[in-house]
């Protein structure tokens, strides 16, 4: 028999309005809107969605949190409805088609505080000359062919939200070794819902193909821009597209 909470009566207008933000916020639960396990947005984000106060969507979030439809740990409030979890997709290798077909010795990582190319300015709306932390990696297969490299530009708004990216801001001075392999996982687990925008384009007159990775989250905020440039003519290019974020 499926649970009745004290919100799932017909609203009136004699209710408190967290009240009946509780119960909006609820339907938004149910019909996967926010799908189990995944993060709310913030306080600030609800109360502009919602057109109120941040004290009225706290109080609404009491409400659902006292009868257990709300659980909140460190990186704040999730959904706790029953339902399946966010299943992890199988490829999450970062950056997009950093693995060739076959294996590779020249596999190098680095990363850099330093400004971006124009391009990735533009993307991420940093200001011209803003410094972030951008990611460079090179590989080849032992025989020197297949050759990939990819550049990556971090956002403000990934380096705010996925500690594990920010940490590397102190380190991050162009020469050690920074295998990011993992950063879409770290995205997710920070309850960011990843929306990959891939354009592959043949650049003339060569056997290379060149991919343009935009990704940005849920709210449409941009999180990295990667130009990736691969030597196509054994390997083939896979790639992802929409990544739930993690519970």
């Amino acid at each position: 028999m499926a649970r009745t909470t004290s919100h799932d009566h017909p609203l009136t207008e004699a209710q408190p309005l967290y009240w009946r933000v509780a119960a909006e916020l609820l339907g938004e639960l149910r019909d996967g809107t926010v799908p189990p396990g995944t993060r709310l947005p913030g306080e600030r984000r609800l109360a502009e969605h919602y057109g109120v106060s941040r004290e009225t969507v706290r109080q609404a979030l009491e409400v659902l949190r006292r009868d257990g439809l709300l659980a909140t740990d460190r990186r704040g409030s999730h959904a706790a409805l029953p339902g399946p979890p966010a299943q992890s997709p199988a490829s999450l290798t970062f950056p997009v088609g950093a693995g060739p077909a076959r294996p590779c010795t020249g596999d190098r990582a680095t990363v850099a505080w330093e400004a971006p190319p124009p391009e990735h300015a533009a993307a991420l709306g940093l200001a011209p000359g803003r410094p972030t932390l951008v990611h460079r990696y090179t590989s080849a297969t032992a025989d020197g062919t297949a050759r990939r490299t990819a550049l990556t530009s971090f956002s403000a708004v990934a380096l705010a939200e996925v500690e594990e990216l920010a940490r590397y801001r102190d380190r991050a001075d162009g020469t050690a070794s920074a295998q990011l392999r993992r950063a879409y996982d770290w995205m997710r687990r920070a309850g960011l819902t990843l929306h990959h925008r891939d354009t592959i384009s043949r650049l003339a007159d060569t056997p290379s193909v060149r991919v343009v990775r935009r990704v940005r989250d849920q709210y449409a905020r941009p999180l990295e821009i990667t130009d990736l440039l691969v030597d196509a003519r054994q390997d083939a290019l896979v790639y992802e597209f929409t990544l739930p974020a993690a519970g």
